[in-house]
């Protein structure tokens, strides 16, 4: 067994990190080589001890938020931070949930038959060490841990020191859970310091040892990763997420999406940002839609059509068409159309989720095949932007890049895969 790394009082950063990169990768091939049995187990066990300590975790999570608060932290943040009885049952639902889903390691994902009587197999492999970077929610320990696991990967996780409490003891329940099953307790290791020099390790490999890195945190994390990584990166750098409500809309189905999209977490990076209103629809719709979310306690910042509707509309900036929110706060414009449209997504957008409201078919077809985001929607709340929503048990991260990884990095996006060539005595000639 490949034991975790414990150190305490670490003066040393950069050897702390390259052991535990060390540990990871020994863990990495013991998981990858473990059965679907063993891992489901390690899951089931760590889904238990979570509901099982869920009274600890929730002592952990208010020494957290007391923290968040006295340090002036937004709404937002809280939002995000905060852990209850509902949460700490939804974390270990999930973690169950990914022990039911189908292993992906070994899938046959293609057979080809060559001519000379070769057969060439391409099979789903791990990817080996995952480095995960987040900030605020503690859940993504659990998520990523489970997911990591099941996908025959080890992972380092490095939350924010905001989270510092709550992270420890779900990661603790993690482990519990390897130590059931057998498995290596650095297969889910955690970095065990607060301080920010362990992320430029991670950044620089850990001396080969990470094969990915997956940040989840604001933009300043996301763009200091991008831009610092020597290894990949599966990422989105901010989620600016537009409802775009065409012509063709019904007017009920456009209230109640835009009331869900904007308002049901205001926090997650799937909350609409910008509301485009088409001017065929202006007249009608315009208006109560505005209202709604301002009776809601939603500022809206708009354009000149916006501002006439209600004097509480403050008045938009340039700025405004590209900033996520990630609050209760909606920018609004009137556009011209189809066309214009796409162009104001395309233009001010972050390729993350884009949604259309609308009862006309082609419509909707134009806006799915020409907006060049990871997830596209037609008469649904942009909310649904997650990887549980898409049956993927859980997501890692929102990935908008273009690597095989884009939309919910879920099992099957923390795989790679490798050709099998079985022959017959075949040479080359």
């Amino acid at each position: 067994m490949t034991d975790p790394v414990h150190l305490h009082d670490v003066q040393d950063v950069p050897a702390l990190m390259l052991a535990l990169g060390c540990s990871a990768r020994r863990a990495a091939r013991a998981v990858a080589l473990a059965s679907p049995e063993v891992k489901n187990q390690a899951l089931r066990a760590g889904a238990a001890a979570l509901r099982a300590r869920a009274d600890e975790i929730l002592a952990a999570n208010a020494k957290d938020m007391a923290a968040a608060e006295a340090a002036g932290a937004s709404r937002a943040l809280l939002d995000r931070l905060m852990l209850d009885a509902a949460r700490i049952e939804a974390m270990a639902a999930g973690v169950d949930s990914i022990s039911d889903l189908p292993d992906p390691v070994g899938k046959v994902l293609e057979t080809i038959k060559r001519p000379n009587g070769l057969t060439i197999e391409r099979v789903s492999t791990p990817l080996g060490v995952i480095g995960v970077i987040y900030e605020s929610r503690p859940n993504v320990t659990a998520d990523a841990g489970a997911l990591c696991l099941k996908a025959g990967n080890a992972c380092i996780l490095r939350g924010g020191s905001d989270s510092t409490f709550s992270s420890g003891l779900i990661h603790a329940c993690l482990v519990e859970g390897l130590r059931a099953a057998g498995l290596p307790e650095a297969t889910i290791s955690r970095v065990p310091v607060k301080d920010r020099a362990a992320v430029g390790e991670m950044l620089k490999g850990l001396g080969g040892a990470l094969d990915v890195i997956v940040p989840r945190g604001g933009k300043s994390l996301v763009a200091r990763v991008q831009d610092e990584a020597r290894v990949p990166v599966f990422a989105h750098l901010e989620g600016i997420v537009h409802v775009y409500i065409h012509a063709g809309a019904d007017a009920d189905k456009a209230r109640s999406i835009v009331r869900n999209a904007k308002l049901r977490r205001t926090g997650i990076c799937g909350a609409a940002e910008t509301l485009l209103v088409d001017s065929a629809v202006a007249s009608t719709l315009l208006a109560p839609l505005v209202k709604m979310l301002l009776n809601a306690e939603c500022e809206v910042r708009g354009d000149a059509a916006t501002l006439l509707v209600d004097p509480r509309v403050v008045p938009a900036t340039e700025a405004d068409w590209k900033l996520e929110y990630l609050d209760s706060i909606i920018a609004c414009r009137v556009v011209d159309g189809l066309d214009v449209a796409i162009d104001h997504i395309e233009t001010h957008g972050s390729h993350h989720t884009d949604c259309i409201i609308t009862e006309d078919m082609a419509a909707a077809e134009r806006f799915l095949n020409e907006v060049d985001s990871a997830i596209v929607m037609h008469n649904a709340s942009t909310q649904f932007a997650d990887g549980g929503e898409f049956g993927f048990g859980a997501e890692i991260g929102i990935a908008t890049g273009r690597m095989h990884a884009r939309g919910p990095v879920g099992l099957a996006q923390l795989c790679s895969f490798k050709y099998r060539v079985r022959g017959n005595g075949q040479t080359r000639p």
